[in-house]
């Protein structure tokens, strides 16, 4: 991860080879989703109010408007992040996804990016279904 050292809140350097969410950790939803992810996945998970410059360096411009995941030296946003994450979860979702993945990314990105952005842009009612504390509210 461009040399940099993450740290989790208990002070303990991550294992590198999870990927890691990138999220708003002033969201409900947000946190929610993220803590279900890591739960039902290997991620470690990384709010916006945590990010290092560095880290701030591998996002999009506009990269408080979805969530990310880092992957080694890639970087996924938005739609494709949520597609990555899916598809590593060890329930009927995850297995839903793998078999989304197997269709052709331009009918992938079709059915994903809307989705994504109907959800993004609708949090605040999601979250009224399912929220967690934000991190960044603590």
């Amino acid at each position: 991860m461009s040399g940099v050292a993450l740290f989790t809140p208990a002070g303990v350097v991550p294992d590198m080879t999870r990927p890691t969410i990138v999220y708003d950790d002033d969201c409900g939803f947000c946190t929610w989703s993220a803590e279900y992810a890591d739960a039902h996945g290997n991620f470690h998970l990384l709010g916006f109010s945590d990010l290092t410059p560095a880290e701030r360096d591998r996002l999009p411009e506009n990269y408080e408007e979805c969530m990310h995941v880092f992957d080694g030296d890639d970087t996924y946003s938005c739609g494709e992040a949520a597609e990555f994450v899916a598809s590593h979860l060890n329930t009927a979702e995850g297995t839903a996804a793998r078999a989304f993945e197997t269709l052709p990314e331009g009918v992938r990105s079709r059915v994903r990016d809307p989705a994504y952005r109907f959800i993004a842009e609708h949090r605040d009612w999601f979250g009224k279904v399912k929220s967690k504390t934000p991190p960044a509210r603590d």
